[in-house]
């Protein structure tokens, strides 16, 4: 009995271990990152809603996937209660629990079969109904019967189920090789997702570090960013400002172009304008240009009506310290509205007397001059008087200009002037100049352009110095020369002497200043300090017209000859008045071959005695036919100086009553 009871799950549950299959995941690559990280406790922990559809009897387990089902419907016993109760276990084999609730499961006790028509006995009280009595054998067989009937039947119904259990354990055999395989798989998938995993983290690590950086570049630029902003903040103020300028720009821009199309109607009436006042202007400068030739024309033929050689006599004032002469010893005839021309100087000669024993009355001298100048006359009222003069070396005639007399008689005075820095003691040099210089500028307006080139030398004892010369040259004598500047010219020069550009007042001054310093002075009978040389200052003046060709050379000279004194040969002589005589000698003969050239000239001689002298050789291109000439005779008002006064104004005369050819320019 007991071999018949026992149920078929006992012997496959020692033999057979159920293996549940786990579900198989639909093939989802890649798995996202939580199933990535799933092992199999969690996967067992997915398979427990399957696990509990087995645990009841009688009911078919339903995988979670759409397959065979495992085991068929079981009778429901206490070990599969027990299984229900028991703790759920997790693992990688999921088919334990299976095994488990096969091994705990027991045959129930076996019911004894009843016979059709035949009730079971009774029971009483609840209780089961008692055993048959021994004597009852036929009712105990027919018990036994039924319960052999009922085991059958129930033996065929338990190798109907076990033989479905056999096909289901197959099937899950078959299953769990297949799930087998499957997990296989997904070890091998799960190892390489694990791989791919672990290159993510090292991926995610590098790309942590690139989130980093980025990072701090983003903060960099973001900083840079608000400056940014700020910066475009100030632009946009700008911005504003200079749209608000750019609208008061157009603004003006518009009335600009308002007022530029007036202004260009304007500049077109105007070009107009121009071009006919061009015309007339190329007219007026003809006509100027003209008119210009003929004040030249006419100032020359008025400086020849008053005389190529012109002679000024200048008497100069008594100085402080000095005797107050007789009312009637110098004489100045003449209306008060005429400049005076006219000179009287009375001498009484005490030798002479009457028959009476009583002096004889003064002899008086009278002099006539092209103008006198009395000795309150100033320097400008002088260079006034000549400022025509100089105006004509402009036009292109030779100027020689001579201050002759005595000693002490104010020579240098007229043509240097005094103390320097006073304008109104100025003499007839820096006079002269600065007149050239102001003609010359106010010309350049006509197409005039004019240079000047100054020189400076003394003739002491007939050699030749240069007063601009500094440094060593400064004091060298006999190495300057006159010659002329070239094969079949006729322009002298001196060798080795400066000829220096001048422009400017101020330059002129400088040398003024220069030459004063280096002029050999010494003291005689009539001065403390006198000038022992012939000074001549020259000025080579060259003007040109470039648009109608022109040009003009002439040479300016201002000559302050040294002092005219005799010698009284009856006195005794020392060894310095010796050297003061050879100086007097030379000085008179220099003077009289002026004199005889002059005269000369005058006579219209075919020799001029030019070089009996260094004076007249240097000047021979200003003293000739094409030249125009000026003396200054100066006297002293001293009654002791009459003598002299007297010699100086008979050779003035001499040379006012001399007539030179008409002057011709130096015209190119």
């Amino acid at each position: 009995m007991e071999t018949l009871q026992r149920s078929p799950l006992l012997e496959v549950k020692g033999n057979i271990e159920v293996k549940r299959p786990l579900p198989k995941p639909p093939s989802r690559l890649p798995l996202s990152g939580s199933r990535l990280k799933r092992g199999p406790e969690q996967m067992e922990e997915a398979l427990e809603p399957e696990k509990k559809r087995t645990r009841g009897l009688g009911t078919k387990i339903a995988p979670s996937r759409p397959r065979a089902a495992l085991l068929t419907a079981v009778p429901q016993t206490q070990g599969q209660a027990a299984a229900r109760t028991a703790p759920k276990k997790t693992g990688p084999r999921c088919p334990t629990a299976v095994a488990t609730v096969l091994k705990n499961q027991k045959p129930g006790p076996a019911v004894p079969a009843q016979k059709p028509g035949t009730a079971a006995p009774p029971m009483v009280g609840g209780k089961k109904p008692s055993k048959r009595p021994a004597w009852d054998l036929k009712g105990q067989l027919c018990d036994r019967m039924a319960e052999l009937k009922c085991c059958r039947e129930r033996n065929q119904i338990l190798d109907q189920e076990n033989q479905q259990l056999r096909d289901q354990l197959r099937e899950a055999q078959q299953q769990a090789s297949t799930l087998g395989a499957e997990r296989r798989t997904l070890e091998e998938e799960l190892a390489r997702v694990r791989v791919q995993a672990e290159q993510g983290q090292q991926e995610l690590g590098r790309l942590s570090a690139q989130v980093l950086e980025l990072e701090e570049r983003l903060g960099t630029q973001e900083g840079l960013v608000q400056v940014l902003q700020r910066e475009q903040l100030g632009l946009q103020e700008e911005r504003r400002g200079l749209a608000t300028r750019l609208e008061e720009q157009e603004r003006r821009l518009q009335a600009s172009e308002a007022a530029l199309s007036d202004s260009q109607a304007e500049v077109a009436s105007l070009r107009q304008e121009a071009a006919a006042q061009a015309v007339l202007l190329a007219e007026r400068e003809d006509r100027l240009h003209g008119l210009e030739m003929e004040r030249r024309r006419l100032h020359n033929q008025l400086q020849e009506l008053k005389g190529n050689i012109r002679v000024f006599c200048r008497v100069r004032p008594v100085l402080p310290g000095e005797p107050t002469p007789n009312p009637g010893f110098l004489l100045f005839p003449g209306g008060p509205a005429d400049p005076p021309t006219r000179l009287s100087l009375s001498r009484s000669d005490e030798r002479r007397g009457t028959l009476s024993g009583a002096p004889a009355p003064p002899t008086r001298h009278d002099f006539s001059f092209d103008r006198v100048f009395p000795p309150g006359s100033r320097q400008d009222e002088v260079f006034e008087e000549i400022a025509m003069l100089v105006q004509s070396a402009l036009d292109g005639y030779p100027v020689c200009i001579f201050a002759y007399g005595q000693t002490g008689s104010g020579k240098t005075f007229t043509m240097e002037g005094g103390p320097a820095g006073d304008p109104q003691v100025e003499g007839l040099i820096p006079r002269a100049l600065r007149h050239l210089f102001s003609v010359a500028q106010e010309l350049s307006g006509q197409g005039w352009t004019y240079s000047f080139v100054a020189s400076y030398v003394e003739i002491y004892n007939e050699t030749v110095r240069d007063l601009l010369a500094t440094g060593t040259r400064k004091g060298q004598a006999g190495e300057c020369e006159i010659r002329r500047a070239g094969p079949g010219s006729e322009e002298l020069t001196v060798t080795n002497a400066r000829y220096v550009p001048v422009s400017c007042e101020k330059e002129v001054q400088a040398l003024l200043h220069l030459a004063r310093q280096n002029r050999a002075v010494a003291r005689t009978a009539q001065n403390e300090r006198s000038s022992r040389s012939h000074s001549v200052f020259q000025l080579q003046i060259s003007g040109e017209h470039a648009a109608r060709g022109l040009q003009c050379i002439a040479p300016l000279s201002l000559v302050d000859l040294a002092g005219s004194e005799r010698l009284d040969s009856g006195l005794a002589l020392g060894p310095g008045e010796r050297e003061r005589l050879r100086e007097t000698q030379s000085i008179n003969s220099s003077l009289s071959t002026l004199g005889l050239v002059i005269m000369a000239l005058s006579n219209k001689e075919p020799h001029v005695p030019y070089r009996n002298s260094k004076l007249t050789y240097l000047l021979q291109n200003s003293l000739g036919g094409s030249a125009k000439m000026l003396m200054f005779v100066n006297i002293s008002p001293l009654e002791e100086n009459v003598s002299e006064s007297l010699n100086s104004l008979r050779f003035a005369s001499k040379v006012n009553q001399c007539v030179i050819g008409t002057a011709q320019a130096n015209k190119k």
